[in-house]
């Protein structure tokens, strides 16, 4: 389905810097976090949470009566009166949140949505469930993050294995793992340049209560040094594998917001009335058992038709890439240099907290549209469960 009349505000969105997981934030309430984050951000830019009528939330890590999800963060961002959706969709919850709110706007049944989307892989639940019939009464359990990326239950293999799985079957060699990592970080770096000014257009710092102090978390953590000789140094994770650490993403804690509406109000609220966001296009797709690294491909392909549009026709691309074999991959499809996309970062170098990364991701292409003069965008990336989602927007 193409979308005609959903936009988002230019400088309607942030996202906060990305923390690896036992990092600053790893104690704080995600959702919470979030909130204030929102509050925040919205007084920042003299924006009334009143101005809503909706709020669409996104996260996949539950935190301690989440239940009352979108009406309670409602409430605490300045706007009682409305609720909203929550979505859930692994990786791809930051895009599912986009195209959920587009399509009510597109159908009107809304007007004006904030998608917040947060997570904290640090210190995830420990899940028991009640199981009468076990031997004693005693309870199934899982911890939450951890057990559910080692075991895919439909596909019955790790997240980890899907990458080896599409390495071995499209030939995709260690060397081409490092090298994307190498290149993948080398673009991360040029988003530092300059005082962190292609960052600065779009992320705003997260707050955090220290006894009678407040400590403001400006930049991303956890990124690690990468050279040629320090991946080489790695060795694979699994038994006669290819992937190593550094070729593959970190679990993290963040959220990010965007602002979903229509052309009028957008313009209202722009950073830049000259600006001009609009979302084309959404795509989703599942491959088969075991090989999510390739579904960013066919969900591409769903979205450039859906939005009229080819890759020659692409100004940006951005991914979601946990893993370098995902990049690689859609490097060999689509005849591209892996230089040719993922411009100033991408998840496989600043992190993965889930709900967010997506969303970040997005943002980021806006922003380089913007500094390029406008033209179309593509975001695509992978999802638990072998699927995928993208989307395609247009910046004028």
């Amino acid at each position: 389905m193409a979308l005609k009349n959903v936009y988002i505000p230019y400088g309607g969105y942030w996202s906060s810097p990305f923390i690896k997981w036992q990092g600053s934030i790893s104690h704080m309430h995600s959702g919470l976090l979030a909130a204030d984050t929102a509050k925040r951000w919205l007084a920042a830019r003299a924006i009334s949470a009143e101005g809503f009528d909706s709020i669409a939330l996104g996260w996949t890590v539950p935190q301690k009566q989440i239940f009352y999800g979108a009406p309670w963060v409602a409430g605490l961002i300045g706007a009682p009166g409305i609720s909203g959706p929550m979505y859930a969709q692994a990786c791809a919850t930051g895009a599912r949140v986009l195209a959920g709110s587009a399509h009510e706007v597109e159908t009107g049944f809304k007007e004006c949505i904030l998608g917040l989307t947060f997570d904290r892989c640090s210190n995830g639940a420990h899940v028991v469930y009640p199981n009468p019939n076990a031997p004693g009464a005693t309870v199934d359990a899982e911890n939450w993050v951890w057990d559910n990326f080692g075991h895919d239950p439909f596909a019955r293999n790790s997240m980890l294995q899907t990458a080896e799985n599409v390495a071995k079957e499209a030939g995709i060699s260690r060397e081409q793992q490092d090298e994307c990592a190498l290149i993948r970080n080398g673009q991360y770096q040029n988003a530092l340049a300059n005082d962190r000014a292609f960052q600065k257009r779009y992320m705003f710092p997260l707050e955090i209560a220290a006894g009678k102090q407040v400590k403001v978390v400006e930049t991303d953590e956890g990124v690690f040094p990468t050279t040629k000789e320090g991946l080489a140094k790695l060795k694979p994770v699994l038994p006669d594998g290819s992937v190593t650490f550094g070729a593959q993403t970190y679990p993290a804690d963040g959220n990010a917001g965007v602002i979903v509406t229509t052309k009028a109000k957008a313009a209202e609220l722009s950073r830049d009335k000259n600006i001009t966001v609009q979302v084309l296009s959404f795509g989703q797709c599942r491959v088969k058992k075991g090989f999510m690294p390739m579904a960013p491909v066919p969900a591409a392909q769903q979205a450039l038709k859906a939005a009229g549009v080819e890759l020659k026709d692409i100004k940006v691309i951005k991914t979601h890439n946990p893993f370098a074999v995902n990049d690689v991959y859609f490097a060999k499809q689509n005849g591209l240099k892996l230089e040719a996309f993922n411009n100033y970062g991408s998840p496989l170098v600043f992190g993965h907290p889930q709900g967010p990364t997506g969303l970040r991701v997005i943002i980021e292409m806006i922003e380089e549209l913007a500094m390029q003069g406008g033209g179309h965008g593509l975001f695509t990336g992978c999802a638990a469960g072998d699927s995928a989602m993208s989307c395609v927007v247009k910046v004028g």
